[in-house]
This record gives structure tokens, sequence and C-alpha cells, in this order.
């Protein structure tokens, strides 16, 4: 068992044995009340999200995970194909599954995949990745304004802000927990 306030973004709890993942944790101290804990869940089986309120006593099960690295091999309609490194084993996840780590999926990348109980869960990302920038406008030369920004789409068909002087053809560290632009590679 686990205490609501152990409660971190990534985590998977069983509660009443439907399996939900914490998206957001915010502890809530009021005034003369009672300390809550605010929990943003993602229901795994459903893909619904919903929010909830728990006071700091609350425990939950704890849900341990199986991973295996597996290689991402290619996506047809809303069914993504990934191949176990060392059986080399095809399972198919649905993109439901999947929606936080689409925009840094590229094929023959090698992802964690969590499985429980057997079934595909969802991925563990790495911290970051490094992607090709395939179309972003051209920095003029004189641009030198301290923090401007400009969209870059990137070999994944993510877009994000990226300072002035990245081109076309660079590849760039982007953080996964947020998308945002790191640095250039």
């Amino acid at each position: 068992m686990i205490s609501v306030n152990e409660a971190r973004p990534g985590m998977i709890l069983d509660m009443n044995n439907i399996l939900f993942k914490v998206m957001h944790f915010h502890h809530n101290k009021t005034g003369r009340g009672g300390a809550v804990i605010k929990l943003k869940l993602n229901n795994l089986q459903t893909g619904a999200t919903t929010e909830g309120t728990f006071r700091p006593g609350d425990k939950f099960k704890r849900v341990v995970l199986d991973t295996k690295s597996m290689q991402y091999l290619y996506h047809e309609d809303t069914h993504y194909h990934f191949m176990d490194m060392e059986s080399f084993d095809q399972i198919i996840i649905d993109q439901d599954l999947l929606e936080e780590a689409l925009p840094y999926l590229k094929e023959s990348s090698t992802i964690d995949v969590q499985f429980y109980k057997g079934n595909p869960i969802g991925v563990d990302l790495p911290i970051s990745i490094y992607l090709i920038v395939v179309e972003t406008d051209p920095g003029m030369k004189g641009d030198t304004v301290s923090g401007a920004t400009k969209p870059a789409k990137m070999e994944t068909g993510h877009t994000l802000q990226v300072p002035l002087f990245i081109n076309e053809g660079d590849v760039l560290k982007i953080d996964t927990r947020d998308g945002e632009y790191v640095e250039r590679a």
C-alpha cells in the first residue's frame, strides 16, 4: 500500500481494481482546514482523465509494472507496432495508450514498454530525445532580441518553439516531460 502523499506524476495506482496513472500532484493546505491532495488521474482502461481530492491518510495499491525494451516499427491508423528486442515478438498498442508519447516516437527507435499482467499499458519515455528539424523559418541576421523564438516542426510532426538561430536540418535535444527545446546537438 502507498499513501496518497507518496504519489508522484507517472506512478500507477490501483483504485478499486482500476488502474490510474498519476498525471499531476498538488498538495493544498487551507487556512484552518486539513490538508488535501489533488490528483489528476488518467484511467488506463478507458483513457479518460479525472481529478480527485484525497486526504493525506488515504492509501492505494501501488502497481508494479514489467518493462521491456522494444523497438517502434510503424503505425497504421490508430495501431502502433512494436517488436521485442530479445524474442522478436511483435505487439500492437492503441494510440490512446501512447497519447503523450506520440510527438516523440520515430521509427526504429528503442523505447521501454510497460506491461501489467502481460498487457501493454503504456511507454516509459527517456527524459530527453534528439530530433531533426524538418521545417522552420530561416533566422534573419540581426534578430538578436533576447529570448525570441520561432516555431519549428520536427521529424515526428511535433511543433515547438525554438531560438531564432535554429535552421532546418539541425538536430535538437528535446525534453519529453514538457516538450521544450533544451539545446542544439
